[in-house]
Parts: C-alpha cells; sequence; structure tokens
C-alpha cells in the first residue's frame, strides 16, 4: 500500500464508536485497518459522522473524499431504522460505489449482520426490520457486483452473531468487533491484490 492512502466514509459504524481511544473519541476499525496495511496515520482519513444515512454520504462525505487508493465504505443502518426508501437506498449506493470505482480505486464495503435480533424493540418492528436489512443485503450484492466493489459478509459470518462483539446498544461494534472488521477487511483486500497480481 503506497501513500496515496485510505479514505473511509460512512456512518457512526465508520467513526469508531464503540472503540474508545485512551486520549479521548475513538480509535474504530479506520485506524486499525490502515495500521494493519503499513499506512502512516496522516495517511487515513475518517470521514465517518454519526447518524449519517446514505443520503447524507453521497451529499456531505463523498465531496469531500480525497483521491486515495483505497476507499473503505459502511452506511445504511440509519436508513433501515427510520423512514425506509428502498428506491433511494439503491439509487445512493448506486450513487457512492460508481463514483468512488470511477477513480480507478479499490473500493470495499460490507453487508449487514443480524442486527435486529440485538435491538430493543417490539416483536412486529424487529420482525419488518428484518424484511428492510434483507432488503438492503440483497441490494448490497446487486450493487456491488455491478460496479466491481469488494464485499465482506458480515450476514454470512458466525462470529457476528455474538454478543462479546458488540456493544450493550446493539448497533455499535465493540473493541473486540472493530478489531475484527478491520482483520477481516485486510484478508479481503490482501486475498483480492494477490489474485489480480497472481492473474
Amino acid at each position: 500500500m503506497t501513500a496515496a492512502g485510505l479514505v473511509a466514509l460512512g456512518d457512526s459504524f465508520v467513526e469508531g464508536r464503540g472503540d474508545p481511544a485512551p486520549a479521548g473519541g475513538y480509535r474504530g476499525w479506520v485506524a486499525r485497518l490502515g495500521g494493519q496495511l503499513g499506512l502512516r496515520p496522516a495517511a487515513v482519513r475518517n470521514l465517518g459522522v454519526h447518524g449519517a444515512t446514505t443520503s447524507d454520504v453521497v451529499r456531505e462525505q463523498l465531496p469531500r473524499a480525497a483521491r486515495a487508493e483505497l476507499y473503505g465504505v459502511v452506511v445504511g443502518v440509519n436508513d433501515l431504522v427510520s423512514a425506509f426508501d428502498p428506491e433511494a437506498f439503491e439509487a445512493n449506493l448506486n450513487t457512492l460505489f460508481g463514483a468512488l470505482r470511477a477513480t480507478g480505486a479499490t473500493v470495499f464495503t460490507a453487508d449487514y449482520p443480524d442486527i435486529p435480533a440485538r435491538l430493543p424493540v417490539p416483536d412486529g418492528f424487529r420482525g419488518l426490520l428484518r424484511e428492510r436489512f434483507a432488503f438492503a443485503n440483497a441490494a448490497m450484492a446487486r450493487v456491488t457486483a455491478d460496479h466491481g466493489v469488494l464485499l465482506l459478509d458480515l450476514s454470512a459470518r458466525s462470529e457476528w452473531e455474538r454478543a462479546g462483539t458488540w456493544t450493550e446498544d446493539g448497533l455499535h461494534p465493540s473493541p473486540s468487533g472493530h478489531r475484527l472488521f478491520a482483520a477481516s477487511a485486510a484478508e479481503l483486500i490482501s486475498s483480492t491484490t494477490a489474485t489480480t497480481v497472481a492473474a
């Protein structure tokens, strides 16, 4: 990985909530991934904002995303747990990934594990949320395939169902969860790079 570095866009998952830094603020998987890729801290830029939706990322973060060799994007949960618009959600993903891939950079993202299982909500609403998350995962699979974006499939990984991977609120990864995501992303990026070089 060169000094072009890593730019991360998204919500509080990207911001690093759940993984407090000793000096205040958050460490999170973005900084951890940068370290695993051998990047200087100055070469890693984290644009993640608590509460951001896909519309917010397209409107506010995408224009501020510096050119980079690698982009990481995790966003969508705030769309799913509020007034969900399926068409706008998928359109925003297409806009976001299309713009980032047009730079020639490598782009990676992740789908959604069973977050509704951990939320303190009525069973009826939990069922509605699970339908939304299922739609979102299918949309994420379509859009990433269309744009050549690397997809980390959290929904298929049992470790993301463990209580210790999450904070008590059920929405944000614990320090262990952030470490797990960073390691998984590094493995995905490295394996893809190795395959490309071999080809």
